[in-house]
């Protein structure tokens, strides 16, 4: 038996899953017993072995199974488990969470992250619609991801959604080399997918090059747009200060060595990238997305950049490389600011709170 259960679209390398590793891993698990189901099931999946650790059971549903029969199973291990909170953390689990509780004494409490519209269209029409109307309590990680969820209107809209920001390991995230002697390259962060908007980086970087001013981007992350990248890396002629280095687990060793973090997606919520940053004590230069102004203070810890405005993003990159002192001010306000408000004692207390406000009396 558990007392809260998690359901998860899988346990590969992603902002959600590392958020939901955090949550276990501070979480009391002798009082709340968690345990975790695992929707598509991966060898990829790198923080099931993370998770297993910490002595939470992991129930996992092959991809090949179809939605119908992981409906089914959900439900049937919900009543193995007896769980008093059932929680979706991916936004497409949301209604299996709903299908499993119903009939039971459980909460279900489903998930909203990145864009409300996007999420529903990728989820496909009839899981994407059930799902943004069922759990009927829903929490989000950024504001701006929830203004979405009640603007959009209809039926197929959350009843109530909570806020809980996304939380940091401040001693796996913090910097440890002074002011900068080793720092060479400018650091970003992100599956190689359209939405992080790669291209418009590149066309920065190539800006930057164009002004004779010395710029080497290194990008961590992976997924099918790689090879394309690469190929318009060569096109624009700045494969030579521009480096894809793939997926990394030890993302705090990649920021040691930058000098700041440049983020230029079309569409977020409360994004990991940021906030490791900051508490690496980074200064960012963002594209306006999601909750990114709200994490980043314009001039402060950062730049943040109207969407699309990729010739001033190419100024304020220029200007923190030509003045290192701003950059440094800039990424020790960003630390002090993390430490003050994204512990992960906050994201546990928290989401707590939020099952209670959802109905859970535990």
């Amino acid at each position: 038996m558990c007392r809260l259960l998690y359901v998860v679209g899988q346990l590969g390398l992603g902002g959600l899953e590392r958020q939901l590793s955090y949550l276990l891993r501070v979480i009391d698990k002798a009082r709340y017993r968690p345990a975790v189901i695992v929707w598509n099931s991966s060898p990829n999946d790198m923080y099931a072995d993370e998770i297993r650790a910490l002595g939470i059971p992991i129930h996992c549903f092959p991809r090949t199974a179809t939605s119908v029969a992981k409906l089914h199973g959900v439900r049937r291990l919900a009543r193995r488990c007896v769980p008093e909170v059932i929680h979706s953390y991916s936004f497409f689990t949301n209604f299996a969470v709903q299908w499993a509780a119903f009939g039971t004494d459980a909460v279900a409490v489903g998930s909203l992250r990145g864009d409300f519209i996007k999420d529903k269209k990728d989820s496909g029409l009839w899981k994407g619609c059930l799902s943004a109307r069922w759990p009927r309590y829903q929490i989000s990680n950024s504001v701006s991801s929830a203004d979405i969820a009640r603007r959009s209107g209809g039926v197929f809209i959350p009843q109530r959604i909570d806020i809980v920001r996304n939380g940091l390991d401040l001693e796996r995230f913090r910097s440890r080399n002074g002011r900068g002697g080793r720092r060479t390259y400018l650091a970003a962060v992100g599956s190689l997918l359209p939405v992080k908007r790669w291209d418009r980086l590149l066309n920065i970087v190539e800006q930057v090059k164009r002004r004779k001013v010395d710029c080497r981007v290194r990008i961590a992350g992976d997924g099918p747009l790689r090879r394309c990248l690469e190929q318009l890396a060569q096109d624009l002629g700045i494969s030579d200060c521009v480096e894809f280095i793939g997926a990394t687990l030890d993302v705090p060793a990649f920021l040691e060595e930058s000098r700041f973090v440049v983020h230029t997606s079309d569409s977020e919520g409360c994004p990991n990238a940021v906030m490791e940053a900051m508490a690496c004590a980074r200064a960012v230069v963002a594209m306006a997305a999601g909750d990114i102004p709200f994490l980043v203070e314009d001039g402060q810890t950062g730049f943040i950049v109207r969407q699309g405005d990729e010739v001033t993003f190419a100024t304020r990159v220029v200007q923190l490389l030509s003045d290192p002192n701003l950059c440094h001010r800039m990424g020790m306000a960003a630390r002090a600011r993390v430490e003050r408000e994204f512990g992960l004692g906050r994201l546990v207390s928290e989401t707590l709170g939020a099952y209670k406000s959802a109905g859970w009396t535990g």
